[in-house]
């Protein structure tokens, strides 16, 4: 056992394990204490990063950290053991990391998008009206029964995030819509045909 946590082929995967834990209780202690990693990551995290379409998800952006940690340990170790049954040996570490880390991107990308379809969408108080207006999907496709995010601009400029499913069909990921009816939680919307030139994007 020993050997196995010292191996030094395998230690990127330890650390990997290391920090998982370790944001894991400082941000189950913080979350108490009012000091949060996840609060401070997102101030120093850059903008083109926090806006990206990939990160706009209905759950703690540091959830995605935590599922890349953990995928990346995964990867490796299944990796490292399988070399190690076949050839009796561990690879070096540096010819694993790569390949580890493209597994642990595609199963963590896999995984958000899963969860994102599950969870219910905070339901904020909207006090502006935006029915009629245009909207761009900006988080995945929209079909009946799962809705996707889409931001929108209200009379005042102001650019809000919205949840939006449509009657029928599917709204593709920075697809053109109009709103055209809230029910509950959501907006029902309808896709814009790409040869109507009245609307421009620059609304959005």
């Amino acid at each position: 056992m020993l050997g196995f946590l010292f191996e030094h082929e395998l230690m990127p995967f330890h650390l990997s394990v290391l920090a998982l834990i370790l944001l894991s209780m400082a941000e189950t202690f913080g979350y108490y204490i009012g000091l949060r990693p996840s609060t401070f990551l997102k101030k120093i995290s850059p903008d083109w990063l926090i806006e990206s379409p990939l990160l706009q998800v209905k759950f703690s952006k540091v959830l995605i950290f935590v599922f890349l940690l953990l995928n990346f340990s995964f990867a490796g170790y299944f990796l490292q053991l399988s070399i190690f049954a076949s050839k009796q040996v561990f690879a070096a570490w540096y010819y694993v990391v790569l390949p580890a880390l493209v597994i642990a991107i595609f199963f963590t990308v896999f995984m958000i998008h899963c969860l994102d379809q599950v969870i219910k969408p905070k339901v904020a108080l909207n006090q502006v009206d935006l029915l009629g207006r245009l909207a761009t999907v900006s988080s995945g496709n929209a079909r009946p029964g799962f809705s996707a995010q889409a931001r929108v601009r209200d009379e005042n400029g102001q650019l809000h995030y919205i949840q939006v499913e449509p009657e029928f069909g599917e709204l593709e990921f920075q697809s053109q819509i109009i709103l055209i009816r809230f029910r509950k939680s959501h907006y029902i919307a309808k896709k814009i045909s790409i040869s109507n030139h009245l609307f421009s994007s620059d609304q959005y």
